[in-house]
């Protein structure tokens, strides 16, 4: 979000109420910042933050105290001058498993990821990706190129997958050493070929929580979900009012609840049918289905950004979304029906759900 970052946690599993504060307006974070993404690492109690400026550069941030004070935390996220390269933009900050409290990865413009084997004091690039033998064939999106999704294997801690735009989803079997692309029946319909193996535009991609090897991805060209750890996607988009979109969220629990919201297309960057509408699959995209109560339904030219949409762990599950408007919504019932956390903030770029 520019300018502020804020955050609100449900105080208990079985809570309906929220705690929200704003974050602090000085210290590390700079006026005008714009912060990419926020993550929360329950095992650490940390938070991380991608921080961007024209002015002040690239960096990352991390507090240990619910964003009362945040120190930086980015030594060696840099390029050395021989690669010729520049750091254009943090997009993604990523704790690892909980049996490895001290890895965390990000994900930058121009397409790489770096990694932090201290808890975040140093970073270095994962050549094996940053220097994969396709990258001639990567290519910058809208927003540029970028590693906008990292996701670390519960039940593998070998592999690693990656989502970027604009080059498709990747995997790591051997700790980030070497990598692969797996595109397998994913579209690209703005490239020569239409099934390339390299050059999709992963909007948003999410692991089950609860399912081994089930992954989805929001794409430039789709909505799509795969059973076995990104081998071969199915296209589950049929029901949808388009195939373009940006953020993705995953039930807690139920590994084949998904949600997305759709958006009218690259030209017309804004929800579907002028209201803000969340669509909910309860089987894994075989259908789906528009959730609309107490979200705005008249005149609405607005959108949903990748890293805005986040699930909470409880039971029922609580979903947020916020939007480029500066409004952030919630449901406490899975997506049945919809409040207004917070209005008129910034842009939201980044929404992150936890329980305290």
């Amino acid at each position: 979000m520019g300018n502020l970052l804020t955050n609100a946690r449900r105080t208990s599993p079985n809570s309906s109420d929220l705690k929200w504060h704003n974050g602090p307006e000085s210290g590390a974070f700079r006026i005008r910042s714009s912060v990419a993404v926020a993550a929360f690492s329950q095992r650490s109690d940390s938070l991380w933050s991608a921080v961007n400026s024209i002015w002040w550069g690239h960096d990352i941030q991390c507090s240990f105290n619910d964003g009362e004070t945040w120190r930086k935390s980015s030594a060696g996220l840099e390029f050395a001058p021989e690669r010729k390269l520049n750091l254009a933009r943090v997009w993604k900050v990523v704790p690892d498993r909980e049996s490895r409290p001290e890895v965390l990865w990000c994900g930058v413009d121009p397409g790489c990821l770096f990694r932090s084997d201290d808890g975040g004091k140093n970073w270095y690039e994962v050549a094996g990706l940053n220097q994969h033998p396709s990258r001639d064939k990567w290519m910058p999106g809208g927003g540029g190129l970028m590693v906008h999704a990292i996701v670390p294997d519960p039940w593998n801690e070998k592999r690693v997958y990656v989502g970027m735009s604009v080059a498709g989803c990747f995997r790591s079997d051997d700790d980030g050493a070497s990598w692969h692309p797996f595109n397998k029946n994913v579209r690209a319909d703005f490239q020569p070929k239409p099934f390339p193996e390299v050059g999709q535009c992963v909007h948003s991609m999410r692991m089950s929580p609860t399912k081994p090897g089930w992954l989805f991805q929001q794409n430039h060209c789709g909505v799509y979900r795969s059973k076995d750890s990104a081998e071969n996607w199915i296209d589950i988009s049929k029901g949808l009012p388009s195939r373009f979109g940006f953020p993705m969220a995953i039930h807690p629990h139920d590994p084949e609840t998904i949600y997305v919201v759709p958006e009218i297309g690259p030209e017309k960057r804004f929800v579907c049918d002028e209201r803000l509408g969340i669509f909910r699959s309860r089987n894994g995209g075989k259908n789906w289905q528009r959730m609309t109560k107490g979200l705005p339904q008249k005149n609405v030219f607005t959108q949903v950004l990748r890293h805005a949409a986040s699930a909470d762990s409880c039971d029922p599950a609580g979903i947020y979304v916020g939007t480029i408007g500066g409004e952030i919504f919630y449901s406490r019932n899975e997506g049945d029906s919809w409040h207004v956390l917070a209005a008129q903030l910034p842009p939201i770029l980044s929404v992150e759900a936890s329980v305290a």
